[in-house]
């Protein structure tokens, strides 16, 4: 059947050829507010992971070991991983706008309260308003952020805001480590409340309403879990993450007593590290577009190299350098691959399969720290990375055993 003139887009009522018009740009206000949940995410990841870059500091300064310190990674891991799926349940069809509001003014009383901490026990209380932070902003940043800008922009849009997580898991680390260095641990909070700060002035300032598309029931949230791949990916996710993070929380401790490394150069290799991270995680991109399958196993390989290459390669900068780099570029194309997965396994739910990630990376970052500081304590840091190395293994040989039926289609959604 052959639509009349007035139904054809590119014709006109007098039957003349038009030009089809383009979408609307999204205006310079709605990607400043893009820009916000942006930065707004990257100091809240920064938060999390800055006590890697500054354990040993914060544990002198707060009379506790290294193993204890480690909590400080632990705890906001175990809150977050419950705060993603509940608070998205319990929103309803609240306001975005008011969420994030809500979520970054909790970021500033976070790290104000641990920039400020007169023991130890404070500092807890600080990580744990972080866990419900990190919960909120992992569930709703990426999906706000898609929903200020006009449907062909929305692509960018979501890359934006990862590339903000990303730059705060790569770079957060060593640029708290170099504040720290420079002026002490309580002021890498401070400044990074300061961020969280400048960041609520502009939400305040930009962002519109934000309703969302639709409330996510409990039962939304169980869609991923009859899903084989899905099921394969979660739990590869518990191997891989907890595997890292025992590990890579005693980083900084690992480059000063393993390899004899002085502040200085400790805190340059830390900056290689995130330097590098940065690099593997836009490679990531490319590589997922091609294989998900291939890029998780990649990863799990260079990752597993690195920490068990920690106990043979010897000391001094230059093998402590080699693993960095390995290092680096792996956990850089970790985030990629681990959320392409789920996004290969549950295309038809995704905020519910991105709810579930979230809850299985902190399950996995609370534990891996836990078991990391447990080790450390009783057996050394090299007991740790041969740890941390066999988990990471047992997770390679689910991705590349059970990862088998749609591992290998590429994910051409992922932004590169």
């Amino acid at each position: 059947m052959m639509n009349s003139p007035s139904s054809n887009p590119c014709i006109d009522d007098l039957g003349a050829p038009v030009q089809a018009s383009a979408p609307a740009p999204a205006s310079r206000s709605a990607w400043l507010a893009v820009g916000s949940i942006a930065v707004g995410t990257f100091a809240m990841v920064s938060t999390e992971f800055m006590p890697i870059g500054l354990l040993t500091d914060i544990a002198r300064g707060l009379n506790v070991s290294d193993g204890t310190a480690g909590l400080m990674v632990t705890m906001p891991g175990v809150l977050a991983a419950f705060a993603g799926p509940a608070l998205i349940v319990a929103s309803g069809k609240l306001d975005r706008r008011t969420v994030l509001i809500a979520l970054t003014t909790l970021l500033i009383a976070s790290n104000l309260l641990a920039a400020f901490a007169p023991n130890f026990a404070t500092m807890l209380v600080a990580r744990l308003l972080l866990g419900l932070c990190v919960g909120g902003f992992w569930t709703f940043a990426p999906a706000a952020a898609t929903q200020l800008v006009p449907h062909a922009s929305q692509a960018r849009a979501m890359s934006i805001v990862l590339a903000g997580v990303s730059a705060a898991t790569v770079l957060g680390v060593p640029a708290g480590s170099f504040l720290g260095t420079l002026f002490g641990w309580r002021a890498s909070f401070a400044v990074t409340g300061a961020l969280a700060a400048a960041v609520l002035v502009v939400q305040l300032w930009l962002l519109p309403a934000i309703p969302p598309v639709r409330a996510i029931g409990a039962r939304d949230l169980l869609t991923p879990l009859t899903r084989r791949m899905a099921q394969v990916g979660l739990l590869a996710v518990l191997f891989f993450i907890a595997g890292h993070f025992a590990a890579y929380t005693y980083l900084k401790p690992l480059l000063q007593q393993v390899f004899g490394l002085a502040p200085n150069s400790v805190s340059t290799l830390l900056l290689v590290y995130g330097a590098v991270g940065f690099i593997g995680t836009f490679l990531g991109g490319s590589l997922v577009a091609r294989s998900v399958r291939a890029t998780t196993l990649l990863a799990a390989l260079m990752l597993a190299t690195a920490l068990l290459l920690t106990t043979v390669i010897g000391s001094g900068f230059v093998p402590g350098a080699v693993v960095v780099v390995i290092w680096g570029v792996a956990f850089g194309l970790i985030p990629v691959a681990l959320t392409g997965w789920m996004m290969e396994a549950v295309p038809d739910a995704p905020e519910a399969g991105q709810a579930l990630l979230v809850s299985g990376f902190q399950v996995a970052i609370a534990s891996g720290a836990l078991i990391g500081g447990v080790t450390v304590d009783n057996f050394g840091i090299s007991s740790a990375m041969v740890l941390s190395g066999v988990l990471v293994l047992i997770a390679a040989l689910i991705v590349g055993t059970l990862g088998r039926a749609r591992g290998g289609a590429a994910l051409a959604a992922v932004p590169e």
